[in-house]
Parts: C-alpha cells; structure tokens; sequence
C-alpha cells in the first residue's frame, strides 16, 4: 500500500479487489496483468466489467496503461439507477453480476441493471444459481424487499442472445450474521432447462438426477424450463442447476452445463454428484458463496458477526488478505469441534453506512 493506493500484481481475483475499492473509498492500482503472456493485458470482459463499474458508480475513475497490464482505479459513489450494459460472449453475465450484487444495495438510488449475452457457462455462477441462491443470501444480512432477478430470455455460449433484469433496493446498513447451525437437508429443487435442442433433454437430465437423489430425501422438485424463438437466445445448450435447503435455510449449490458429446443423463449426474459433495462439505454457506458472505461480514454493523463454513477456497483465503488491506478487518477462524472439518468464522464488523443513499 503506497500513499492510501492499495496496489497488486497480476490478474487473479481481480473482481473482489475492484468492489472492495469501491466499497471502501480507497483506490487500487493492478500492474504485471498478463504481462508475461502471449496475449498481455485485460482480456475484454475485464474491460468491460470496468466500464460496467463506470456505469453503476458516478465519479469513478478508471486509468489503463497502453498495454492494458496496468490499471488504476480511484472510486466515486456507486449511484444505481436505470443501467443496461451488453456483456462480451467471453464470459457469462455471472461474471458481472456476481461484484454488482455486492455494490448495489449501498447505491444512491434502486439499482435496475439489465444485461445481455451469455447466461449459462461453466465458467461463472448461471443466472439460475444466482436467482435462487446467491439473492437469498442477501436476506441474512437484512436486503429482502424488492431484490430481484428476472431472466427475459436464456443465451447459451457461443452465440449468447440472452437477457437479464437484475433489481436491487437501497439500504442504510446490513444486519450482523449469526449462522452457525446448518440444520438438515430437507428439499431439493432444480431446473433443468435447454434452448434449441430437443425439449426432451430437460426431462432426460432431470430422471437422471432423480435416480441418484431419490435415495436420500423424498422432497425432490425438478423443474423443466424450455425456452422457445427469439427468447432462446443464438446456439443450442442445456443445463442443470440444483439447490439443496435445509431446516436452518442453508442453501448448497452445484450446476452442470451442456458439453459436446456427452448426454444429457452424463451432465445430470455430473451436476448431481457435485451438489451431494458440497452437502458432504457442510457449513452454513456453500463455497460459491463464501465470498458474498464474508464482505457482508465485514459491513456488519459494529458488532461480532459470526458464520459456520467449510474449509475456504483459494479465492475466500486471498478475500480475507485483501480485506485487511481495504478495511483492517482480519477474522478469527477455528474449528467446530475436532471431529469435524467445518469451521466458525467470526469478524467485527466495521458498521459500514450508505452515505450514498437519498432518502425518498
């Protein structure tokens, strides 16, 4: 950190640094980006992930060296509002949507963001996951009324086509989390979609997920979501996205996508057998979305906040280093008991307040 600009090297994590400058009012400057590639630099949706932050903020400056290896970005407020941006077919709108549903809440006005391109690939939370399980974690922390995605029409890669409509109310400030019992799986919910392909495909992958999940639990709803013309964006694809709740309202996640030659009954089991590992793993939040919830943690009000999770990921390990950087915040984790490999993370939250909003 030189000078209150937080600076990194390289061009991992690069979303969570970016919405933690914004959130934090502090400035981060990121150089060797690629620099060593054949390709060096920003790739285009890195870009525009930038100029979508340029979109839904007012103020913000974003400087990027000739190369594209380098970047700076000094943040203004995040002000909300009518946003519509057109996502390049690189990455799927999760990508961008992911880091936005993190600034929206604290903008200057209700946030209606509406972007096109590609909503399922197997890079990215689909739009599926985030619609069901990534908004409901925003209710732990007090953002309920009024969030809300739609999905206008689905885009598979490589020709996305799709649209989305993702809209999020202001808040002053987030409650504190207390999440430590992950209760017992009590349902199973699904969607099996597919766009230009046989509509059968979506029956086929939901027997096949059924044939493995009926042996644990009796309350299994798969649901079949087959789009039709225009509304099915521009190349064929089929997907596979499933949500486990439990008693305590812990929700776990695991989605399969579409892949050239393989079933349709192959891709159900795939995502299946993903969805029972992340049960497996246990904890409160699943490890997609341990991110959201550890930077809702830290704008907790100023008290202690405190969530049961599994082992991290390499991207929630570098999250809570970068956390330190922009807030000073550092958590304290310890094991549940010795017998198990889940964990209870705990941090004093920094009572963080949107100055941003105006009151109606």
């Amino acid at each position: 950190m030189t000078g209150g600009v937080v600076h990194y090297s390289g061009q991992q994590y690069l979303r969570n640094r970016l919405v933690l400058s914004v959130l934090s009012g502090k400035p981060v400057k990121i150089d060797k980006i690629r620099s060593d590639d054949h390709n060096p630099g920003l790739r285009d949706f890195e870009v525009s992930l930038l100029r979508l932050l340029e979109k839904v903020t007012n103020g913000t400056v974003i400087e990027i060296s000739v190369t594209g290896t380098a970047l700076l970005l000094k943040p203004g407020i995040i002000s909300g509002g009518p946003v519509v941006h057109d996502c390049p077919l690189s990455r799927s709108v999760g990508y961008f949507l992911e880091p936005v549903i993190l600034l929206a809440p604290f903008a200057k006005k209700a946030l209606q963001l509406t972007l096109r391109g590609v909503t399922t690939d197997d890079k990215d939370l689909s739009v599926d996951l985030i619609r069901t399980v990534t908004l409901p974690h925003l209710q732990l922390f007090g953002i309920s009324d009024g969030v809300e995605l739609r999905i206008k029409k689905r885009g598979a890669p490589p020709g996305g086509g799709g649209e989305v409509q993702f809209l999020c109310p202001v808040v002053k400030q987030v409650k504190t989390l207390n999440f430590i019992d992950p209760g017992r799986i009590k349902r199973i919910r699904g969607i099996a979609h597919a766009v230009r392909v046989n509509p059968q495909f979506s029956n086929r992958m939901i027997e096949a997920s059924r044939s493995l999940l009926n042996r644990y639990i009796p309350d299994i709803y798969l649901y079949s979501d087959v789009y039709k013309g225009d509304d099915s964006g521009k190349s064929p694809g089929y997907a596979l996205s499933l949500v486990a709740e439990s008693t305590t309202s812990a929700l776990y996640s695991a989605e399969s996508i579409s892949q050239p030659g393989v079933a349709p009954e192959d891709i159900a089991l795939q995502g299946t057998r993903a969805l029972l590992d992340e049960i497996q793993k246990g904890g409160c939040v699943d490890q997609k979305h341990q991110s959201l919830v550890l930077i809702m943690m830290v704008l907790g009000s100023e008290d202690v906040g405190r969530c049961r999770m599994s082992v991290p990921t390499a991207r929630s390990i570098q999250l809570l280093r970068d956390i330190q950087d922009f807030f000073g915040t550092s958590f304290k984790i310890v094991p549940v008991d010795a017998s198990d490999s889940q964990l209870m993370y705990s941090c004093y939250g920094t009572g963080y307040v949107n100055a941003n909003r105006t009151l109606a």
